[in-house]
């Protein structure tokens, strides 16, 4: 029996242009999702035409050997798992739309992804980071500083952070309305500090942005234009380098900090959850993990008791 149920002999558009097409027509996903489906999609159909097959006609077996293909290829499980996501949101879409009876990736499972903690600053660290201790050479300082505190005060993604608009702000500068993921809107809140920088920032602004190249972008680069997701990646890791902290600190380490500080902080869970827009509790029940590990390292460091066992172990091992 055929797996479509239309007639597959006449002639019809590209099935994954034309659901790469819904995707941004009806879902509305952001362009970065989509971009990220369209990479997905455009490896597993140059796999099925590697191997003299069409992604819409697909078996099971072709699929399977898609997911094989890039395990072997040493891919992480997170990445897999993020592309056999998309395989399969395809598959649902050309089933709904009645252009396939079956899903061919209905028996696919996710890899198993190893636990690890999210990087993120303790109170101590976030606050020296901020403090931007070299500021030598740098465009901005005042920017920089700003864009620092909002992202970590707010919880905010880093591409939330980089389409933050004057118009976005509130008017005492207390907060912002963002639009996250899943076209979601939200209010998130700045710090005492976090608003004093702002306010600093605004002047600098005013002074620099070109007259003859206004814009509404809250951040912006040497050019007077809205700073990209890409510049502001860089911006962070410039001042992770210089800060001399043996951390992997990336934008969304901010965010890993807010959170994580909020729950040390005793707010509960639901709460830090819609300050951070998380869709699931269990998303940002992770931090909770964060928090407990935070606990069992300042106990072992501590302790002393825990320090002699520590030391105990380390000298068994040198024997």
């Amino acid at each position: 029996m055929s797996n479509e149920a239309h007639d597959l002999n006449d002639p019809v558009p590209n099935r994954l242009d034309e659901y790469l097409s819904y995707l941004r027509a009806v879902r509305d996903v952001s362009p970065s999702t989509l971009s990220a489906y369209g990479k997905d999609l455009e490896a597993f159909a140059d796999h099925c035409a590697r191997q003299g097959g069409d992604p819409a006609k697909a078996s099971p077996r072709l699929v399977q050997s898609f997911i094989a293909v890039l395990t072997t290829a040493g891919k992480a499980p997170v990445s897999v798992n993020r592309t056999l996501s998309s395989v399969r949101g395809f598959y649902r879409w050309l089933v709904r739309m009645g252009f396939r009876l079956d899903n061919p990736s209905d028996a696919l499972r996710n890899l198993k992804v190893p636990k690890t903690l999210p990087v993120f600053l303790w109170e101590e660290e976030m606050a020296n980071f901020a403090e931007l201790p070299e500021t030598e050479g740098i465009l901005w300082p005042e920017r920089d500083k700003t864009l620092i505190l909002l992202m970590y005060s707010g919880g905010l993604r880093i591409s939330e952070t980089a389409s933050l608009t004057l118009r976005s702000l509130e008017e005492d500068l207390g907060g912002a309305r963002i639009i996250g993921k899943g076209n979601k809107e939200r209010v998130v809140f700045f710090s005492d500090e976090a608003k004093d920088a702002l306010k600093f920032w605004l002047a600098v602004r005013r002074e620099r942005i070109p007259a003859e190249r206004p814009t509404d972008m809250l951040f912006i680069n040497k050019r007077g234009g809205g700073l990209s997701v890409p510049g502001l990646r860089w911006i962070i890791s410039r001042y992770a380098r210089r800060s001399g902290l043996r951390k992997n600190v990336h934008p969304h380490a901010l965010r890993h900090s807010f959170a994580t500080h909020l729950l040390n902080s005793g707010c509960d869970v639901r709460v830090v959850q819609e300050l951070l827009g998380h869709a699931s509790l269990s998303t940002t029940q992770r931090y909770t993990h964060v928090n407990i590990e935070g606990l069992r390292q300042i106990y072992a460091k501590a302790h002393p008791h825990a320090r002699t066992e520590k030391r105990k172990r380390q000298e068994k091992a040198e024997e």
